[in-house]
């Protein structure tokens, strides 16, 4: 795809902010819908479609946590990403907003090319792999790469973008251990940051949400999936 086919979505309540990082995104050659606050956003988001949305995270009204929520239970965002924009660093925040079904998280001020690297490498995620089969089937658990869902005994199981790939990458070699730089590398791309919890916490949501055990932690090394 060419990069003006990519549709992002910069939800800030600071006009600072909208106009130099949305300049930044013009610049890249991305096309660029703006949102000063998050009841607006999901609305712009439903109807557009992005790719990626950029969503601050204290904000007025609905702050970036509950937009973000609201945005993953839409069928048609299931696929879009999700980077967090923000001055808070806490730990605490950081959990938050992938709990919620954040894909990435990005702390402010950031330098421009800095910024650029981050979403270049996000939306590189998005193509699909060619010459792969469409689904997996574990037991009684089907991911299915091209509807980018998840079933368990029939009944769907909703997970975000990041921890779909994630358990996509574990399942696609069952019992093969992947560390956890391969994880970082494959899943987030070698050029974004993400914090060292980052994949604990994506682990913690996916064992939740399947109520399965099958993905197993081999300490000091990384994850891998048991069949």
């Amino acid at each position: 795809m060419e990069k003006s086919e990519y549709k992002i979505l910069l939800v800030d309540d600071e006009p600072d902010i909208l106009e130099f990082v949305g300049y930044n995104i013009r610049k890249e050659g991305y096309t660029l819908f703006t949102s000063s606050n998050g009841k607006d956003a999901i609305q712009i988001a439903k109807k557009v479609i992005p790719h990626l949305v950029i969503l601050d995270i204290m904000m007025p009204g609905i702050d970036g946590i509950e937009t973000c929520i609201e945005m993953r239970k839409a069928e048609t965002l299931k696929s879009t990403l999700i980077a967090f924009l923000t001055a808070r660093s806490e730990d605490f925040s950081q959990i938050a907003g992938l709990d919620a079904g954040g894909d990435d998280y990005i702390s402010k001020p950031i330098k421009p090319r800095v910024l650029m690297s981050r979403i270049n490498a996000l939306l590189r995620r998005m193509p699909e792999t060619p010459g792969q089969e469409t689904q997996i089937q574990l037991g009684d658990i089907i991911i299915d790469r091209e509807k980018y869902i998840v079933l368990k005994k029939g009944k769907e199981i909703q997970l975000p973008r990041k921890e779909f790939e994630l358990l996509e990458l574990l399942a696609s070699k069952p019992d093969k251990v992947f560390t956890r730089e391969q994880i970082f590398e494959k899943v987030w791309g070698n050029d974004v940051i993400v914090g060292d919890r980052t994949i604990d916490v994506h682990i913690r949501r996916i064992r939740e949400k399947l109520d399965s055990d099958n993905i197993k932690t081999i300490k000091g090394v990384g994850y891998k999936y048991e069949a």
